[in-house]
């Protein structure tokens, strides 16, 4: 087991890596948006591919902050049901979750983005509209994304599969905890039943 878990520490440390660099491309699509609509107005000039830059930008941030965010738990979740249940079974759901879910489609959509991929790269596939880009970078951020994804889903069912076995602790925020206003409410109905 300390083989996978330092395999799953390398793992998170990479989607670390690269979820806080990726966040400085929101920066700087908002630059571009912002100096593009300056452009736009003061010059009476623009060009589409300021936009497809903005999309490229937004579409990279999206997938490949995907992995970062699996790591640190803030991926939309419905905890009506599973804030009732004990960490035990909120760990084995998630253990199920991630191997008969998550891992799967990761695998799928990383197999189907590298053909995506590949046949833009050497074909040079450009943008349809006027004064485009070329496309291979965008999907090239779904490839990357989805195998960091799948890289991060592999090391959240080590880690969780280490809690559950006693072998590691859960790591703060990942313990599937209701924000504090939650907590109190449940707490005061929970009271009020009793």
């Amino acid at each position: 087991m300390g083989s996978l878990l330092a395999l799953s520490r390398v793992i998170d440390r990479i989607n670390e890596f690269v979820g806080r660099n990726v966040s400085w491309l929101v920066l700087a699509a908002v630059l571009i948006s912002a100096g593009n609509a300056t452009i736009r107005k003061v010059f009476d000039m623009s060009s589409n591919a300021w936009l497809e830059v903005q999309w490229y930008l937004f579409g990279a941030v999206f997938m490949l902050a995907a992995g970062y965010t699996l790591r640190k738990n803030e991926h939309v979740r419905i905890d009506v049901v599973a804030g009732n249940l004990s960490k035990r079974t909120r760990d084995w759901i998630d253990l199920f979750g991630h191997i008969f879910f998550l891992l799967p489609f990761c695998l799928m959509m990383t197999y189907l983005a590298w053909p995506f991929f590949w046949r833009s790269f050497f074909s040079g596939e450009m943008s349809s509209n006027a004064g485009g880009l070329i496309i291979w970078p965008a999907k090239a951020s779904i490839l990357v994304g989805f195998m960091l994804l799948t890289a991060q889903a592999v090391s959240e069912i080590i880690k969780r599969t280490a809690i559950i076995r006693g072998v590691m602790e859960e790591e703060i925020g990942h313990d599937h905890s209701m924000p504090p206003q939650v907590e109190a409410a449940a707490d005061m109905k929970g009271r009020s039943d009793a």
